[in-house]
């Protein structure tokens, strides 16, 4: 039997998910994304986790959408994108905002790629420690897209607007140093696991209704219109897409006329 795309343990308080498609470098395929869906659905109702930490087994925490595995049946594409209405989550969204809705402290451990849709789930954690060799990138205007997958408020919490800007339009690599002076992660340590540990049993010894607080309180604060940017985002990028088939029918049209012309 295969190993699941997404594992749940919790020891002493600790709830470790490991994102497990080590093969692909955890790249994000259907069975990903709703295996982080389902998981945060689980550590919802979850009385025994206090704090949680997420990794990625293998050589990398993410290295972003399996562009292939996910385009190869286009009901993926609207399973990913659907929502009932503008300012709710939907699938692709849920697997980073997820985690700033639950009412407890959320650690990623960050090494190898974070890239793509690697860095939108990473965006979701109240912290992020990664390893000095970590890269990350803000991918999806390499593919002519842009950032949709619930990442944006996170992002706006943690660097100023100049930044978060280059980083969107550029889909620019930095490294784990590069991301630390700018404010996109919390730490670099040599062992971010061993890292995000310390902090989790630093974190358990505080009382859990604080915590709860402090989190929903300052996430409140730092970002007061989440429902109007995961609108926002999810607009956008249909009209991109749109813009995309536009073109792409333009150019075809055009071809025919030539053919017709020269023959």
């Amino acid at each position: 039997m295969s190993e699941r795309p997404v594992s749940l343990t919790i020891e002493k308080g600790i709830a470790y998910v490991t994102l497990n498609r080590q093969e692909k470098h955890n790249a994000l395929n259907m069975s990903m994304f709703l295996a982080i869906d389902s998981v945060i659905k689980q550590l919802k109702k979850e009385c025994q986790a206090r704090v949680v930490i997420v990794r990625g087994s293998g050589e990398s925490f993410c290295s972003g959408l399996d562009i292939k595995s996910v385009l190869s049946n286009p009901a993926h594409g609207l399973r990913l994108l659907r929502k009932w209405l503008p300012g709710n989550a939907n699938l692709a969204q849920r697997v980073s905002v997820g985690w700033r809705r639950l009412n407890i402290p959320v650690i990623m451990a960050l090494h190898g790629k974070c890239w793509g849709g690697g860095m939108q789930i990473a965006l979701g954690g109240d912290f992020r420690i990664a390893s000095p060799d970590c890269s990350l990138s803000i991918m999806e205007s390499r593919w002519g897209l842009i950032p949709d997958m619930g990442g944006t408020p996170a992002l706006l919490e943690c660097v100023a607007g100049d930044q978060a800007i280059k980083l969107a339009m550029t889909s620019e690599t930095i490294s784990a140093e590069q991301a630390q002076k700018i404010g996109l992660i919390t730490e670099v340590a040599e062992d971010p696991e061993k890292a995000a540990i310390a902090l989790a049993n630093q974190l358990i010894e505080r009382s859990p209704d604080s915590s709860r607080r402090i989190k929903k309180m300052y996430h409140q604060i730092w970002c007061t219109n989440e429902r109007k940017i995961l609108a926002k985002e999810t607009i956008n990028q249909i009209k991109v897409l749109l813009g995309k088939n536009q073109r792409i029918a333009v150019r075809r049209a055009q071809g025919k006329l030539d053919q017709e012309y020269k023959s």
